[in-house]
């Protein structure tokens, strides 16, 4: 798509985009800063929508030539911050994957989903490292860390990156890997976009065709009793074991499948890469623990993975937050059940998770990252869809309860990816250890001094 031309100074340098220039408008601008959150509705002065590395080079060249704040965004799932002004880079358009099955690496492009990773990787025998959902953007994810499903198994999605390219907002086309720009390489690993913006990836894959995974449902009323079992078998399984308890209060909508639809149920959900039969026997105190309404536990092909966690495939507004806990003791289940448990019917949360972590994601990376979260065991998830703003107000009374609640249990720390709207800069530091943190404010004096990457969940520059 050619640029969209106007008699200004400051369209010249963008009319040598490859792909469209809008303005607010402009044919076409709602539809390309529209991302998968609706609950962040962006405004900017202007939006690229780049089709490759030239144009991320020459947008953050005239950003910085003009002073111009930037953000990016290739699918939206972590639009938690409406962009108001400035500049725009859409990498929706950068969806190249390319697999060497020899290697067992994949190089992926600014704007591919995970589904675009396995679909490429599938017929080689090959996976990824995805997260719950494969509509999601597979650099994005990956920046903030990415925690897998198969998280326990085989560690962050950070931890197979072999390198990147990113433009610094300067314009300049750096390659980062553990022998060149290795600081660089450090902080875009855990510390999400604020150093600059990526154009393609290099990532390991794993030799992994089939798992065993899927969902035990149970009635939203015997959630004190799975959730007491699930916690008591998470101490006891093997690191391979993957695994998160949910409760989900579903709206009777026909995107909901039968009989789930409309209903308050508990579910452990499950991903195991080992033997199917002895994951179907671990499983067996789980299915003990309370009567099972729906099972979906089986052998799938890995490509399938969405079939676990069963997320929304529609944009939708939605509201989430995030917490690292220490452990789950009695104490904290039972507040935890105080907050949102059956006994309060009126909880506006859409969902409730708390997922298991330690194993492989509690080992130090092979080449050190800015990920903070491998000292956690557990990690709370809450998610509640705006639908209106006496909903909206709703859920973030009941997230912050539940957030204030649970924080004795808690190491103090969220997860980037998942923090939810970003507040004031301590609220935002609470993604990093105070060390981590400095570190990166750092590397931001070096790589952005001006802060022109100052959208969303990042860092200021060091004084």
């Amino acid at each position: 798509m050619t640029a969209t031309h106007h008699n200004t100074p400051d369209r010249f340098a963008l009319s040598e985009i490859h792909g469209p220039v809008l303005r607010p408008g402009d044919d076409g601008y709602a539809e390309e800063v529209t991302g998968f959150n609706l609950a962040a509705l962006h405004t900017p002065d202007v939006v690229v929508g780049a089709t490759g590395v030239d144009d991320l080079v020459t947008a953050l060249r005239w950003a910085s030539a003009t002073g111009t704040p930037v953000a990016v965004q290739s699918t939206g799932h972590g639009a938690n911050f409406p962009i108001d002004h400035g500049l725009l880079i859409s990498t929706a358009r950068m969806t190249d994957v390319r697999v060497d099955p020899h290697q067992r690496l994949a190089t992926v492009a600014a704007g591919a989903k995970w589904r675009h990773v396995l679909e490429a990787a599938a017929p080689h025998g090959l996976a990824a490292l995805t997260g719950t959902s494969t509509d999601a953007g597979a650099v994005g994810y990956t920046l903030g860390g990415g925690l897998p499903v198969m998280g326990r198994a085989y560690g962050y999605a950070a931890d197979l990156v072999r390198s990147f390219q990113v433009v610094t907002p300067d314009g300049t086309l750096r390659e980062s890997d553990p022998e060149h720009e290795p600081e660089l390489f450090w902080a875009l690993r855990g510390g999400k976009g604020t150093m600059g913006v990526v154009a393609s990836m290099v990532c390991e894959l794993l030799p992994l065709s089939t798992i065993l995974g899927g969902g035990v449902y149970c009635p939203g009323e015997h959630t004190e009793a799975v959730l007491r079992a699930w916690a008591d078998w998470t101490r006891t399984v093997p690191d391979e074991m993957c695994s998160a308890f949910t409760l989900l209060r579903l709206p009777p909508i026909p995107e909901i499948p039968e009989p789930l639809r409309g209903g308050f149920w508990a579910r452990v959900a499950i991903a195991w890469p080992g033997d199917p039969a002895e994951g179907q026997r671990l499983l067996a105190p789980i299915r003990a623990a309370a009567p099972v309404a729906v099972d979906t536990v089986e052998e799938m092909p890995y490509a399938a993975l969405d079939r676990i966690h069963m997320e929304p495939q529609d944009p939708l507004p939605a509201r989430e937050s995030c917490a690292l806990l220490r452990d789950l003791p009695p104490d904290a289940i039972r507040t935890f059940l105080e907050q949102v448990g059956p006994e309060v019917p009126d909880c506006p949360l859409l969902l409730v998770e708390i997922r298991h972590m330690g194993g492989a994601l509690a080992r130090p990376a092979r080449v050190e990252d800015a990920i903070c979260a491998r000292d956690a065991h557990y990690i709370l998830e809450t998610v509640g869809v705006l639908a209106a703003p006496p909903a909206a107000a709703a859920i973030e009374r009941a997230t912050a309860a539940l957030n204030t609640a649970m924080a004795p249990y808690g190491t103090g720390r969220t997860m980037i990816n998942i923090h939810g709207t970003p507040g004031d800069e301590s609220d935002r530091a609470r993604a990093w250890t105070p060390e981590v943190y400095d570190r990166l404010r750092k590397d931001k004096s070096t790589y952005d001094p001006a802060n022109l990457l100052r959208f969303g969940h990042t860092v200021p520059a060091a004084p």
